[in-house]
């Protein structure tokens, strides 16, 4: 799949499901009603969902609670829903890495991205930025500036990323590789603490969450050279992308999605899918996205599917070319 093509199905609008499933499915029952996420509360992808909750507890009569199960890079929260009961009571968020790329960053997981999960919707997604600190002379205001620069000064030419086999750490492989450069790759337990270390003039430069990096942008600490969208972030338009600028393979937009377990009826699903995209149209919640720096993202269960493979596929085969070792 190309990526225009990919965009596309980012964008993609299907037919929902019929009104009357909004009052049907689920009015049966009280029960409470999970959605399951592999990270800390307070954390970026609590926030996204926080608002998103917002918007759908009024189709839940038995309640809608989130519910934190943090551990092994978000692969326990993933495992725990597959084992759970496929009747809708059980949901999963997470970010597109814990099924596309966990696969081929981690030696064995205990799940099928495809087989074990019925997908219902991309939330919503955002590009990477590529940023520079301090270390780099103000003067480096492009990519291709940057990899000259790096070329005089070999011993500070390195990219920080949240963590090894993520998706900043081989798009910063994708980097070095189009630019016929080798860079050195810091991971970080974290985006935020590789912010940190960037703008205090440690590390040179990083591929960061655009949300992270926006409230730090504008100041000699860190400064963005590009971002990795097809097409400009409305949050950065002044920035270009790294496939304006010549790197057409160059592409990375992280997205969040809602996955329930398999063999779930197929009414929920798209009772739920449903539900999720008539929450993204409040004003409310899409502020509260921009806030991150993300866009929501209207989609249905057959969208997600197809974004997952394509995604599982173009992510095996770059991390492969890579030679990367997966870790336990």
């Amino acid at each position: 799949m190309s990526n225009m093509q990919r965009r596309a199905v980012i964008n993609a609008i299907g037919c929902l499901a019929p009104q009357f499933l909004l009052n049907s499915v689920f009015a049966q029952t009280a029960k409470v009603t999970r959605i399951i996420i592999g990270f800390p509360p307070g954390g970026g992808v609590d926030s996204a969902l926080r608002p998103l909750v917002q918007n759908m507890t009024d189709s839940y009569p038995g309640g809608l609670i989130i519910e934190a199960k943090p551990g092994a890079a978000s692969r326990l929260a993933v495992e725990y829903v597959k084992n759970s009961p496929p009747d809708g009571s059980t949901m999963l968020f997470t970010p597109d890495f814990s099924l596309s790329l966990a696969p081929f960053s981690f030696k064995k997981i205990n799940y099928d991205p495809i087989a074990d999960f019925s997908p219902v919707s991309i939330v919503n997604s955002s590009p990477l930025v590529f940023c520079v600190g301090p270390s780099v002379p103000e003067s480096v205001k492009t990519p291709g500036e940057f990899i000259a620069w790096c070329k005089s000064n070999p011993n500070l030419a390195a990219y920080a990323s949240s963590g090894a086999g993520a998706a900043p750490h081989f798009t910063g492989v994708m980097f070095a590789k189009a630019a016929n450069y080798q860079l050195l790759h810091v991971p970080y337990k974290g985006n935020a603490p590789a912010l940190v270390d960037v703008m205090g003039g440690q590390i040179a430069s990083i591929f960061s969450s655009l949300g992270e990096a926006l409230p730090r942008l504008g100041t000699p600490r860190l400064r963005a050279l590009a971002t990795t969208g097809l097409k400009r972030s409305r949050f950065l338009p002044d920035v270009p992308t790294m496939v304006e600028l010549g790197y057409s393979d160059l592409v990375c937009e992280p997205w969040l999605g809602l996955f329930m377990p398999a063999n779930t009826p197929k009414s929920i699903v798209l009772k739920t899918s449903t539900i999720v995209n008539e929450a993204l149209k409040s004003p409310a919640l899409r502020e509260s996205f921009a806030k991150q720096g993300s866009d929501p993202i209207q989609s249905t269960p057959e969208n997600t599917a197809a974004l997952l493979k394509a995604d599982m596929v173009r992510w095996g085969n770059i991390v492969k070319d890579s030679g990367f070792i997966p870790e336990e």
